[in-house]
């Protein structure tokens, strides 16, 4: 029983002192969001992506397919960045291109995010707060990733 409390515990710590302000920031604007979305990054993406959003994370060398660099995208794109693309890349869970359900140390690709953080959320927020912070996070991500373009 105790281990199971301790869980609940861990859930509710990372609730409010994660995914509550990653979704506070994201709905503040870009400024907070970029500190936010950095901190995701770093947590989420980093391990494949890199630090600086490179596309050379430790697990890159592991995967199948080569890593975009992140700092690329608005010059990718006529010098403007695809805000929504790149919402609907990071969250995966309309079928964009790129993720898959082979988790990545075993080659496959990009995990749907969204679904990673609706399960971390399981219980603790119910259906529609939870997409509210999923979407907030999500947001916040993709501020970061907009913040870094070189």
């Amino acid at each position: 029983m105790r281990e199971q409390a301790t869980e609940e515990e861990k859930m509710k710590h990372k609730l409010f002192h994660y995914v509550l302000p990653c979704m506070f920031a994201a709905l503040s604007g870009p400024a907070l969001a970029d500190e936010a979305g950095k901190a995701a990054f770093q947590e989420n993406c980093a391990v494949c992506h890199g630090e600086a959003g490179k596309g050379d994370g430790y697990l890159a060398q592991y995967l199948n397919v080569p890593l975009p660099d992140l700092t690329t995208i608005k010059s990718r794109n006529n010098d403007e960045f695809p805000m929504l693309d790149v919402i609907h890349i990071v969250d995966g869970r309309t079928g964009v291109r790129g993720h898959g359900d082979r988790p990545p140390m075993a080659g496959g690709e990009m995990p749907i995010w969204g679904d990673v953080f609706k399960s971390e959320l399981a219980g603790m927020a119910g259906p529609y707060g939870a997409e509210t912070i999923i979407r907030g996070r999500v947001l916040s991500i993709a501020y970061y990733l907009e913040s870094i373009q070189e």
